[in-house]
């Protein structure tokens, strides 16, 4: 990986390097695999997935003998990926870290402050946010003119462990930073304006939108808070909660507990505070992260807003964290979503 992008060198069985494949800029690769044997230790073809923003998962092949690389099977784009662009900023943090974000738009964007944008965040365990595929309903957004953000927050892979280490346990406020610092980047160079701009995030995410909206309300028209971690004094004694305390760290210790509740979002929450738009998912049968937290923070929500916009909560039934949901949940799940934070960014959802 390299700034957020996966790419591939090739070496010899000696170790010497041969070519870097010309792939696709702002790529993630997944799945490589061989396949006929030309000798006892060397493949002829080889084969891997990459998928972009605006490109569908492909696979790709390989041949170590001819070097030529080619598209083995694809599936049709929905959409023509000439009319959209994606780049990549680097913005300052509050300490003056510089962190990079990938930006999707239809070409020609006006920068006047007026496009919906959807900025998305995780920043931890060591997972990377690459280049993804645009699922339709991100692809949705594009079309009605709107921005998709994805910021590379510290608590991540993307530029190796230290940048882990720099976003876990008492370092974890500087994932909270780099999101808000993001949000303030997209407001002061015009992409985007504090009335038209929704944040989202799932899981860790959740606990990363949770965190910022109740640091920087103002910030914010709409926020997305899906199956999150949200009260972090307690948040160890439920489900598999418990495995996470090395990247988090525990409220039963005395100088962990400290930073914990500095940040914890449900501890956090202020009456009369105006808070924006927000929305909170979670599911009645998450095996990882208890309901309780989302139940628990939309009533605070509600009790301290001092705003008129809406606190709503979906608890979906039979479902669990994310994965094996059919398709008919997922549509509609995904147009609750996008319909709320649309709505409420300014969204054409005519």
């Amino acid at each position: 990986m390299r700034n957020a992008s996966d790419y591939l060198k090739v070496y010899s069985k000696k170790g010497t390097f041969l070519l870097e494949l010309d792939l696709p800029a702002y790529c993630s690769i997944y799945q490589v695999a061989s396949g006929k044997k030309i000798s006892k230790s060397t493949f002829a073809d080889n084969y891997f997935g990459l998928q972009s923003f605006f490109i569908t998962p492909r696979i790709y092949k390989f041949n170590v003998t001819t070097k030529k690389l080619a598209i083995y099977n694809e599936i049709e784009s929905p959409i023509n990926p000439e009319n959209y662009e994606v780049t990549q900023i680097w913005y300052p943090s509050k300490d003056g870290t510089k962190v990079s974000m990938f930006l999707a738009h239809k070409k020609g964007l006006t920068r006047d402050g007026n496009n919906p944008t959807l900025l998305c965040g995780y920043g931890g365990f060591n997972i990377p946010i690459k280049p993804p595929y645009l699922k339709f309903s991100r692809f949705f957004w594009l079309k009605k003119g709107g921005i998709i953000a994805l910021a590379n927050l510290r608590g991540g892979s993307e530029y190796g462990e230290q940048w882990h280490r720099d976003g876990m346990l008492e370092k974890k406020q500087n994932v909270f930073d780099d999101f808000i610092y993001a949000a303030k980047w997209l407001i002061q160079n015009r992409y985007t304006s504090k009335d038209h701009l929704a944040i989202f995030g799932r899981s860790n995410g959740g606990l990363l939108t949770g965190a910022v909206l109740t640091q920087q309300p103002e910030l914010f028209a709409a926020v997305y808070i899906g199956v999150p971690l949200l009260d972090m004094i307690r948040y160890h004694l439920f489900k598999i909660a418990r495995y996470w305390i090395p990247e988090y760290g525990s409220s039963e210790n005395k100088e962990q507990f400290d930073y914990l509740l500095k940040y914890s979002p449900y501890h956090n929450v202020k009456k009369g505070t105006a808070y924006p738009a927000t929305m909170l998912v979670t599911a009645a049968s998450d095996s990882r992260v208890d309901a309780n937290h989302a139940m628990k923070m939309a009533a605070a929500l509600q009790w301290a807003t001092s705003s008129d916009e809406p606190i709503v909560l979906f608890v979906e039934q039979q479902a669990g964290h994310g994965v094996g949901k059919p398709l008919n949940q997922l549509v509609k799940t995904e147009t609750d979503m996008y319909a709320f934070l649309g709505w409420k960014s300014g969204l054409k959802l005519d």
